[in-house]
């Protein structure tokens, strides 16, 4: 009896030409209330799949709070598996996920830290990002099946050391591992479509202040706008901060959704 299945194309046939439309891959992260779950609540007809508290606000669809990496997958694979209208999938957030992972990587080796995993030197970081691919191939099922795939995530400032400059300086980068042979900071940015900081557009002021015989100087952030219009979508890498997209959007945008597809429109 046949299934309805036709078999891929092979050869010449499975050649693809032009542009493919397809669901975005996107990875938003930014600071603590910034806003980052509820641009997550304004993509299309989304379901959460939580794995931090917080989003007791947010009206949309989330499964139960996943508490181990096995319960990840399984709320995966329910959206693989079964029917149903959800047309986005929120991770909500990818570090707190990775705390899953690591914790998994820790019970299965039966080691109370991932340094000491897999005859320790790291190596339980590659383990973790085993872990990892198999989640981001569930999005991938998820994704050819017509869902935009979205991870949420906090960001971490640390010291970068560019190889074109003489100095370093700090930057925003993903919370996630980012050592050099087992990063799941750079897998997950070379998975996704766009990688979008979310931060505030803020005018940093001066005033200076004579103390004895010195004179000290500081500075002092202020939001342009309110406070949703400050909130901005950087999707372009710079010095300061990670970030990309496959789309050509090379301008700020406002943090939302809607305002990262029409900038993808206005790119093509």
């Amino acid at each position: 009896m046949s299934l309805g299945l036709e078999s891929p194309p092979t050869g010449l046939a499975a050649i693809v030409r032009g542009k493919q439309s397809r669901p975005p891959r996107v990875l938003l992260y930014g600071s603590e209330g910034i806003g980052k779950s509820t641009f997550g609540e304004g993509c299309p007809n989304p379901i959460f799949v939580p794995t931090e508290d917080g989003l007791d606000e947010i009206e949309s669809a989330k499964f139960p709070k996943c508490n181990t990496y096995q319960e990840v997958c399984d709320n995966l694979d329910i959206l693989i598996v079964e029917k149903h209208d959800f047309q986005t999938v929120v991770i909500d957030t990818a570090d707190w996920t990775e705390t899953l992972i690591h914790k998994e990587v820790c019970r299965r080796d039966s080691k109370p830290s991932i340094e000491l995993c897999a005859g320790g030197f790291g190596k339980g970081y590659g383990v973790a990002l085993d872990l990892w691919r198999e989640i981001l191939s569930r999005l991938d099922v998820l994704r050819d099946r017509g869902m935009v795939t979205v991870l949420l995530a906090h960001a971490n400032v640390s010291r970068f050391e560019d190889p074109d400059q003489s100095v370093s300086y700090d930057r925003y980068t993903l919370k996630l591992n980012d050592s050099k042979k087992f990063s799941s900071s750079a897998l997950i940015c070379e998975w996704c479509d766009a990688v979008l900081f979310a931060t505030r557009k803020v005018l940093v002021k001066t005033e200076s202040k004579k103390v004895g015989n010195e004179t000290k100087i500081r500075g002092i952030a202020v939001s342009l706008g309110g406070d949703e219009s400050s909130r901005i979508i950087r999707p372009y890498g710079s010095p300061s901060a990670v970030a990309k997209n496959r789309y050509g959007i090379n301008k700020e945008i406002p943090l939302s959704w809607s305002a990262f597809v029409e900038a993808i429109a206005a790119a093509k």
